[in-house]
């Protein structure tokens, strides 16, 4: 019954690089856009929200309490 040996502070490291690398990843496809390019991702999120807005239904009483 002999398996094997892990490193939890190894594992956990790694883990930590690996989402780091990710994040790093994200930020430089979105900073490093073209201003074209960031204009058009920027309205057609804005497009995707106002769209989810539309379709959001409002009671008559709109207290916010339920």
């Amino acid at each position: 019954m002999t398996g094997k040996v892990v490193n939890f502070r190894r594992t956990r490291k790694q883990k930590a690089r690996a989402e780091a690398r990710a994040e790093a990843n994200a930020n430089a496809a979105r900073h490093g856009e073209a201003k074209p390019a960031r204009s058009l991702r920027q309205a057609r999120e804005d497009l995707e929200t106002r769209r989810l807005e539309g379709h959001r239904r409002e009671d008559a009483d709109d207290t916010g309490a339920r």
